[in-house]
């Protein structure tokens, strides 16, 4: 059976262990940043950032302030749009069968990053401009293979993070959103019949980050890429299709 991961982002402190604890595990190195006034550091993802946890706040009721933390990492999606933008280079992309895990191979340099980057709804996918690779979240396989939890989950001290058999995370998912509703009536799990890695929020998704789900915040879409996307052919959608499936490996 997948994996999944659950997020609950009422019991996330912002410690920004998980995000320590995935550069550590990757061997990936530090980033060299700037103080530009916030206390998210560093400020998005990257080649060789997997993980950031986003920090936004804004002015309670009481006129105290209110964080609303997110640690942000590729959901690896059920029906990934990446991988359906990868179609044309065979295993480029893959679905892990153990784990549900959704994995980049070194072919998908001879895929368009704009398209992989625009076809993610949660805007995860980073290149590296020297040689053309890309990268993201790997679910820690690895440790997963070995009986392992992710890095991310096994650090994380406030117990925010879990990570196990699918059905057993929606089962956890859904009894502690019935347990936050009593306190945050707006609360609610994102995107869980979608992807692999759901969140719970206490409230309005976009106070969180603007791509925390899949919908659209902007509905706005240019010229170019809405001619991309209509004049695809029904032949092309269909072997996208067949690809994606046949991937399932």
């Amino acid at each position: 059976m997948s994996k999944a991961f659950f997020i609950d982002t009422t019991l996330c402190i912002g410690c920004r262990a998980c995000q320590v604890a995935c550069k550590q595990w990757n061997q990936l190195p530090g980033l060299k940043t700037a103080n530009y006034g916030v206390y998210q550091n560093p400020p998005d993802l990257t080649f060789e950032t997997y993980k950031v946890v986003r920090f936004n706040e804004e002015s309670g009721p009481d006129g105290k302030p209110r964080w609303f933390y997110f640690p942000d990492q590729c959901r690896h999606c059920i029906e990934p749009g990446c991988l359906l933008e990868s179609y044309a280079v065979p295993n480029s992309i893959f679905i892990d069968s153990l784990t549900g895990a959704v994995l980049f191979t070194d072919k998908l340099r001879g895929v368009s990053f704009d398209d992989v980057r625009g076809g993610c709804p949660y805007d995860i996918p980073r290149k590296e401009k020297e040689t053309g690779y890309m990268s993201k979240c790997t679910m820690c396989a690895e440790r997963v293979y070995n009986g392992l939890l992710p890095a991310c989950v096994k650090t994380c001290p406030s117990g925010a993070m879990a990570f196990g058999d699918m059905d057993q995370m929606v089962a956890k998912a859904l009894d502690r959103l019935k347990k936050v509703r009593t306190v945050h009536p707006k609360a609610q799990v994102l995107d869980l019949n979608d992807v692999r890695v759901f969140y719970l929020v206490a409230d309005e998704p976009k106070k969180y980050h603007v791509f925390a789900d899949a919908r659209p915040t902007t509905g706005f879409m240019d010229r170019k890429t809405a001619m991309r996307k209509i004049g695809r052919s029904l032949k092309e959608l269909a072997l996208q299709r067949r690809y994606m499936h046949g991937m399932d490996v």
